[in-house]
């Protein structure tokens, strides 16, 4: 790795970790850059999950008096959170890579879309949410499709999340907020170490990716006290709908 991609991805972990802070949606500027260091997409996608992982626990232990207590409903949960990144992670593995450079476009284009749109998707499903929770195994089984998605791609996992928890769970949207973390955190960490196992990891690009995460992650935890979360929003989806037609000439035209 030259001094150049090192500063790229050094740059672009610093943006996805203040990002992430402020409003979420890191991946939407962290895969390109992995990309943009000339990883092919599968090392690509295995070694930004990586360098991104700990932005999630470190959410989930922000507010940790707001996680659900240990009871079998969230047991289930964590359990499928963990299975769902396995699967996700080993589907990605076993595709070749023309498979998944194929729809990367529209992976990005959907996550994008996702995160322009998460407020009107977690107002709708706060509103029309039923009285009663659905059944445990009906949330697993929809919780799990969410989770397997994550595993194998993660952009957006949070907004989806969100929207799933918000029609499972009680109304209390920072309980709702920190459980999706812990969620979170789950896939990553299942999805993670069976790339790590597998060898798909490029460490180096990884590591200067990380360094600049975890320094993006502590400035951000003081900006959000002064920078507009919206101008962070509108960043990201700019960013996103160019890496949509970046991605897009290069894998489909």
């Amino acid at each position: 790795m030259d001094v150049q991609t090192g500063a790229l991805l050094l740059t672009a972990g610093v943006a996805g970790g203040l990002i992430n802070a402020l409003a979420g949606g890191a991946t939407l500027i962290t895969f390109p850059a992995m990309l943009a260091a000339g990883l092919p997409a599968v090392t690509a996608n295995a070694s930004n999950a990586v360098a991104i992982s700990p932005g999630h626990l470190i959410a989930a232990l922000a507010d940790r008096g707001k996680l659900p207590p240990p009871s079998p409903r969230a047991i289930v949960f964590v359990l499928v959170a963990l299975l769902g990144g396995t699967v996700g992670a080993i589907v990605l593995l076993r595709l070749p890579e023309r498979l998944f450079t194929l729809p990367v476009p529209a992976l990005i284009a959907f996550a994008t879309l996702l995160f322009a749109c998460a407020p009107q998707i977690q107002s709708w499903t706060v509103k029309h949410r039923k009285a009663a929770l659905p059944s445990t195994g009906y949330s697993g089984a929809v919780l799990g499709l969410a989770c397997v998605y994550g595993g194998f791609f993660g952009a957006g996992l949070g907004v989806i999340l969100t929207a799933v928890l918000s029609i499972t769970e009680s109304n209390d949207i920072r309980a709702i907020k920190a459980l999706k973390n812990l969620l979170a955190t789950c896939v990553s960490c299942a999805a993670t170490l069976i790339f790590i196992m597998q060898g798909t990891v490029r460490w180096p690009e990884t590591g200067a990716m990380l360094v600049g995460a975890i320094i993006g992650g502590y400035a951000g935890g003081h900006l959000i006290r002064i920078l507009p979360g919206q101008l962070v929003r509108q960043f990201v989806i700019v960013a996103g709908a160019a890496m949509t037609v970046i991605y897009a000439a290069r894998y489909w035209f």
